[in-house]
């Protein structure tokens, strides 16, 4: 998986390696999504995934993620309990405010790398 989140066409110079999963939704469509995390909250596995393209790529879907050993198909779960989605998306979250700090920080870095490699 990336510690990017771009597409094929974000043109930053990275290689996207993404790993992905094709959702079946009720209407019996498929939806390929990107996988952009699998963490743990409170002893249990979870899933963040994204849409890759069409109207529900801003969404982020959460799933509780269950997979015996690599080699089994990994089970999606709805997450039913509304306490139990609240904590996970609540985890998510801070996964995603600590991430965007830790690119703030190292963009700052990078400038003031750039600013010590012109004198």
């Amino acid at each position: 998986m990336s510690e990017h989140n771009h597409d094929d066409s974000c043109g930053c110079g990275h290689e996207h390696m993404y790993d992905s999963i094709t959702l079946s939704l009720d209407d019996g469509t498929d939806l390929q999504c990107v996988v952009l995390d699998i963490f743990t909250v409170n002893d249990k596995d979870y899933i963040a995934l994204q849409p890759i393209e069409g109207e529900e790529d801003d969404n982020v879907f959460l799933y509780r993620f269950i997979q015996e050993d690599e080699d089994d198909e990994p089970q999606l779960l709805n997450i039913e309990d509304d306490d139990e989605f609240e904590a996970v998306a609540d985890a998510f979250e801070e996964m995603l405010d600590a991430q965007e700090y830790d690119e703030m920080f190292d963009d700052e870095f990078e400038e003031i790398d750039d600013l010590d490699d012109n004198y």
